[in-house]
C-alpha cells in the first residue's frame, strides 16, 4: 500500500511541476484521490509526516533571530490579526446559524467563537513552503510573515495548554537550563564536519533534544524543535545545518501533505467542537500535529 501511495504522489507532484504549479498541490490532490478510492493513511506515513513538521520547525528556528519576535510589527501585527479575524469569523458563523444553515444549528455561540478563533490561524507549513519555492524566505515581508506565524504558534500552544487542563509538571523547569548547553552544542557543531554527521547531529537536536525532551516534560514536542533551532541560530554554521537537512525535511513533508488527504475527506458536516478540538483541527493539522 505504501508503495502505491508513493507512486501516485510522485506522478501527481511531477504533473503539477510540469504545469508550473507547486508540487505540494499535487501531493494534496493525490491524498484526496487515494482516499476517495479506499486508501487510508498508514502509521509509517503518519510518523514521517510528524517528522517532517518537526524538522521544518527546527530549520525555521535555525534561521530565526529571537529578538525579531519583539518587534512591534510582529507581536502587535499577530495579536491584531488574531483579534480582528476572530471577530470577523465569529460574525460570519453566527450569521450562518441565524439564517438556518444546518451545519451550525447545534453549535452554541461560545463554540462558534472558538471555531472562529481556530480559523484565525494561518498554515505555517503551507506559508513556509510557498516562501521557499519563491526564494523569498529572506525578503523583508518573508521574515515578517515567519515571525507572525511563530507568534500564532505560541498563541495556539498557550490556548491548547489552558483548554486541555494539562499544565507542565515541575520537571519542565529543566528547560530553562537549555541555554547553558549552548556552548557545548556549539562545540559539537564546530566538530561535526560537513557530511552525514552534520545531518545526524541536526536530527538529534530536532528530535531528541528538542521534541523528545519537551514531550517528556509535558510540553509540545514541535515547540521544542523550534526553540532548540532558535538556540542554535547564533552559530556561524547554523545556515549550513539547515541546508544539509533540506532534502530530508522536504521528503518527509511530502508525507505530511499526503496524510492530510488520506486522513479525511472534506465535508460540509460540522461536529460539536469541545474546547481544544477546534484549534487542533485547524492549527494542529498544519503545525501542531500531536496533541
Amino acid at each position: 500500500m505504501d508503495l502505491a501511495i508513493i507512486a501516485v504522489a510522485f506522478l501527481s507532484g511531477f504533473l503539477m511541476l510540469r504545469c508550473h504549479m507547486p508540487p505540494l498541490v499535487g501531493f494534496l490532490i493525490a491524498g484526496f484521490a487515494l482516499h476517495a478510492v479506499g486508501f487510508t493513511s498508514t502509521p509509517l506515513i503518519q510518523s514521517l509526516a510528524d517528522l517532517g513538521v518537526t524538522l521544518l520547525l527546527f530549520t525555521i528556528g535555525l534561521k530565526l533571530d529571537v529578538r525579531s519576535l519583539l518587534n512591534k510589527e510582529i507581536w502587535f501585527g499577530a495579536s491584531l490579526h488574531n483579534l480582528m479575524t476572530t471577530a470577523l469569523f465569529s460574525l460570519c458563523l453566527i450569521g450562518f446559524k441565524t439564517i438556518g444553515l444546518s451545519a451550525f444549528q447545534d453549535l452554541a455561540t461560545n463554540e462558534l467563537v472558538l471555531f472562529a478563533f481556530a480559523l484565525s490561524f494561518s498554515s505555517t507549513v503551507f506559508a513556509i513552503k510557498a516562501l521557499q519555492e519563491k526564494g523569498e524566505m529572506n525578503a523583508t515581508y518573508g521574515t515578517l510573515a515567519i515571525g507572525v506565524l511563530i507568534m500564532q504558534d505560541i498563541f495556539a500552544v498557550i490556548f491548547l495548554t489552558i483548554a486541555s487542563g494539562k499544565t507542565p509538571g515541575i520537571e519542565a523547569l529543566i528547560l530553562f537550563g537549555l541555554p547553558l548547553l549552548r556552548p557545548v552544542l556549539f562545540r559539537f557543531l564546530d566538530k561535526a564536519g560537513h557530511g552525514e554527521v552534520l545531518v545526524l547531529f541536526g536530527i538529534f537536536l530536532a528530535l531528541v533534544l528538542g521534541a523528545g525532551l519537551f514531550d517528556a516534560v509535558g510540553m509540545k514536542a514541535d515547540l521544542g524543535a523550534l526553540i532548540v533551532g532558535m538556540l542554535m541560530a547564533g552559530h556561524p554554521r547554523a545556515s549550513e545545518m539547515a541546508k544539509s537537512l533540506f532534502n530530508v525535511k522536504e521528503l518527509f513533508l511530502v508525507c505530511f501533505f499526503l496524510n492530510i488527504g488520506l486522513s479525511e475527506q472534506p465535508t460540509m458536516q460540522v461536529d460539536d467542537c469541545p474546547s481544544a478540538d477546534a484549534v487542533t483541527a485547524i492549527k494542529g493539522v498544519v503545525v501542531l500535529p500531536r496533541v
